[in-house]
């Protein structure tokens, strides 16, 4: 399991880049292919990301590793993309993950469909 050193800064990257995400959406310049997607909607947005879950399933069945995290970070791009549309901050992200730590994957999907 990767430690928190061994995270090489992700977080401080996908921190810059939502920054970058929310400026694109403010200023809704026409050369930008971020606001041109918030221009779009969601359904583009949404688009993409299918787009990308499957270009990432796709590279994984091949042994190119940098392919496979060519594709990662296109469709955690667009899935930051659509946190952005949706208003969707880092901190509930996080606040999510958290109460999911120590729980397992099993119960926690049962607990779902209770609800």
């Amino acid at each position: 399991m990767a430690s928190k050193s061994d995270l090489g800064g992700i977080g401080d990257a996908l921190e810059d880049l939502f920054a970058v995400l929310m400026e694109r959406k403010q200023t809704m310049k026409d050369e930008s292919y971020v606001a041109l997607l918030f221009k779009k909607g969601e359904d583009a947005i949404l688009k993409k990301i299918a787009e990308e879950a499957g270009e990432v399933i796709i590279a994984s069945k091949g042994v190119d590793r940098d392919k496979i995290i060519h594709e990662i970070v296109d469709l955690w791009f667009h899935s930051m993309v659509l946190m952005g549309f949706k208003n969707i901050s880092f901190d509930e992200i996080a606040d999510e993950f958290r109460k999911r730590m120590g729980i397992s994957g099993i119960a926690e999907k049962n607990s779902r469909k209770k609800k």
